[in-house]
């Protein structure tokens, strides 16, 4: 046997081996860097601030209004990051991005409150990090949508703390605030420090005391979390530690107020993002660190896991979607960040969204669904209250307006440095075609690039993936043929196009049992969603779609018949509706879909009064997330049905 023969032979056997020790899911952890002496150095501890509902309304991001001492100081002595999503505008499918470096739509989880698995050949990266050495710590908010395998925290809890820690042994610990949450502005008694009369109130919003006050309650709030920050910055220097660790202050999403948490728009999405890494640790900076500077580098949150792998000294693993900015494995910024709305808590929608940090590109994919539907949770804070009332009742202008209005745009562009509020649509404008292109095809890209998920419905998806995770279901493309799928969804979702081709089209696509059922799914809401002449002239097909076992696509049928066919056919949709609306006997998907869909009986309910004050606010459910939705619904049902026989 040759020499070369046998060096093949014992190259294989020893990568074997390493694929036996190291699991799939884990990384290597690199040598650390080593200090002039040849001594290794000590691995950086991380303490992560956060605070929920809260975006850049902060003096160091130039907010005249705000009182943020603690974190402008924390930027005069770091890294001020001005161009930085939060994926989601809403706290659930935010932090699965941030725990797991993955797009949330790409593994199933987009939706709010939802539970999905987890890939079975992937850690989360506090795993990974404790694999490494890592005390970790989560003091205490998780609200992950994935199940988490594996010991996440050394402890989660309210008591959670890098105190508790081994001797020398570096931390990652994590410090959430809801102070600002948007339950803060609801339940404030008494007066605001920051006065109403000085708050500036967006273009969308009404000019009335109610919304100014509820913007000043907000900045108080903002106030608030950046005295917690203070203070946790003051243990970390009466420690000792602040010269060892390198500290993130972030912020979950836009703020409380409507149309920011909610909307994955720039104000829905944009958060504050301050890095501090202290001299010892200066190799760990990126080239655009200058202390008390700022960049304008891309960051969102599916970047803050391959981070904190980079500044452990990890390579982050190629299934992470994410890119790390800091640390030895720092990559190129990247063009464009990404959004995303699903289903915000009982109401369903799909939306992506786009920035390269002057344009903002939005895609809705039910734009017969308006941006304030009435979700329960949103409609009691009063701003949200009110600007409905004047709505109702005509008070309001056209930009004020749109919030409220059915349907929305298909397509939306926005340019931020002349329009910061997104108010003026640029998506027909011929002077900005070229820039709409590039945006679609950055959304088309992305889309096909992590394989987004969310096109198959959150009922379908539970009922099509079995033991698997939607992750690896999707990424199998003969369980998923996205191409088809996602090009049902771009005719269905653009609306303006009512021509007898593209309704003929989508006819076949609804009536087409050979293809997925997504697809089918699409051709039919693509009809409901053009309306009553589109609807009566498919009633036919609309009927026949009505079949025993409810589908997502049959749900479509139903609601397309209540709301737009002829009168002959309409009891029948009803009757259907009301059969699957009962959760006893219902899974809790479909019974969403079909309250849903009885709410636009409007005054109508009465005659089914018996039937809905029998519904059930029980029933089986994948997890306990699910179950305040089909009560929120059917609360809201039973309140119309009360209205309507006053």
């Amino acid at each position: 046997m040759s020499i070369k023969t046998v060096c093949q032979r014992l190259a294989i056997v020893l990568a074997i081996a390493g694929s036996i020790l190291v699991p799939s899911s884990a990384t290597v952890a690199q040598p650390p860097a080593t200090k002039e002496n040849g001594k290794p150095a000590a691995k950086p501890n991380v303490l992560w601030i956060s605070s929920e509902d809260h975006g850049q309304e902060m003096g160091c991001y130039g907010d005249t209004f705000a009182t943020t001492p603690n974190v402008d100081a924390l930027a005069r002595r770091g890294l001020l990051y001005r161009n930085v999503w939060s994926n989601a505008p809403v706290c659930a499918p935010a932090r699965t991005t941030i725990i797991t470096g993955m797009y949330p739509t790409s593994l199933g989880a987009e939706h709010m409150r939802s539970m999905v698995p987890f890939p079975r050949d992937f850690e989360l990266f506090t795993v990974t990090l404790r694999g490494a050495g890592y005390y970790c710590t989560n003091n205490n908010k998780e609200d992950y949508n994935v199940t988490t395998p594996g010991a996440l925290w050394d402890e989660s809890s309210k008591k959670a703390h890098y105190k508790n820690r081994e001797t020398d042994q570096p931390f990652f610990a994590v410090f959430n605030s809801t102070l600002s949450h948007e339950s803060a502005i609801r339940g404030f008694k008494g007066e605001p420090k920051h006065d109403p009369a000085k708050v500036t109130v967006p273009a969308y919003h009404p000019d009335h005391p109610t919304v100014r006050r509820d913007w000043a309650i907000y900045y108080d709030t903002v106030t608030q979390v950046d005295s917690v920050a203070g203070k946790l910055l003051d243990e970390l220097q009466a420690s000792g530690l602040s010269e060892s660790t390198i500290i993130f202050y972030w912020g979950d999403h836009g703020s409380g107020m409507p149309r920011h948490k909610r909307w994955p728009s720039d104000s829905g999405l944009r958060v504050p993002l301050v890095v501090y890494i202290p001299e010892a640790f200066a190799h760990l900076r990126p080239d655009d660190y200058v202390v008390g500077g700022e960049t304008d580098r891309p960051v969102s949150f599916v970047d803050f896991a391959p981070t904190m792998l980079s500044l452990a000294g990890i390579e982050p693993p190629q299934w992470m979607q994410g890119h790390a900015f800091l640390g030895p494995y720092a990559t190129p910024k990247q063009p464009y960040i990404y959004g995303f709305r699903g289903r915000m808590d009982e109401r369903l929608d799909l939306v992506r969204s786009v920035t390269d940090g002057r344009y903002v590109y939005i895609r809705n994919y039910m734009p017969h669904l308006s941006q304030g539907q009435h979700v329960a949770y949103q409609m009691e804070t009063p701003t949200t209250r009110l600007w409905r009332k004047l709505y109702d009742e005509g008070k309001l202008n056209e930009t004020q307006s749109r919030f409220w209005v059915e349907p929305k745009d298909p397509e939306e562009l926005y340019d931020l440095q002349v329009d910061p509020d997104e108010v003026n649509n640029l998506a027909k404008s011929t002077e900005h075609r070229e820039i709409l292109q590039r945006m679609r095809t950055a959304h088309r890209d992305h889309v096909f690039k992590i394989r987004d998920v969310g096109f198959i419905s959150e009922g379908q998806r539970h009922d099509l993936v079995g033991g698997q995770s939607p992750y690896e279901f999707s990424h199998d493309r003969g369980n998923y043929p996205l191409e088809e799928v996602f090009e049902a969804a771009q005719v269905a979702s653009a609306i303006d196009d009512k021509s007898d081709d593209t309704i003929a089209k989508l006819s076949r696509l609804a009536a087409d049992k050979n293809r997925d059922p997504s697809v089918s799914y699409w051709g039919a809401l693509g009809i409901r969603m053009r309306g009553k002449e589109a609807v009566q002239s498919n009633a036919k097909l609309m009927t026949q779609l009505l079949v025993d076992r409810p589908t997502p696509t049959s749900m479509v049928a139903a609601e397309s018949i209540l709301r737009y066919g002829p009168e002959s056919e309409r009891e029948r949709a009803i009757e259907y509706l009301l059969k699957w609306a009962d959760w006893s006997s219902n899974d809790v998907f479909t019974t969403m879909t079909a309250l849903t869909a009885l709410e636009s009986l409007g005054p109508e309910i009465t005659k089914y009064a018996e039937q809905v004050e029998l519904m059930s606010a029980r029933g089986e459910s994948p997890n306990g997330r699910y179950n305040s939705y089909v009560p929120r619904l059917l609360a809201n049902l039973k309140e119309q049905l009360n209205t309507a026989k006053e």
